[in-house]
């Protein structure tokens, strides 16, 4: 099974980021995948602990725009300014699976 998506949009009208796997689809919300954010901004480095308080995003965030990192990430802009953190492609298959259980 590849963790490479066959294709990645931001559905800004309905809140999601669609991901097409190999082997199936998965609808991020945009708020979900913002609150999971592992930046150094978000999540303490030294402890893991969460620094971004999850109330503190609000739930109509969206993405701004993204970028591609290397052939294993990606990078998005969301509407509250925030860019810092990657969601590489294992980290976004991890996370489907958190959504489907």
């Amino acid at each position: 099974m590849s963790n490479v998506p066959l294709d990645l949009q931001a559905l800004r009208e309905l809140g999601r980021l669609h991901v097409v796997w190999n082997d199936g689809e998965t609808d991020f919300p945009f708020v979900f995948l913002r609150r999971q954010c592992q930046c150094a901004q978000c999540v303490n480095e030294w402890t893991g602990e969460q620094i971004l308080d999850p109330a503190s995003v609000s739930d109509d965030i969206s993405v701004e725009s993204m970028d591609l990192v290397g052939s294993y990430a990606v990078r998005i802009h969301w509407s509250d300014g925030h860019n810092s953190g990657l969601f590489t492609w294992d980290r976004l298959r991890e996370l489907s699976r958190l959504l489907e259980s």
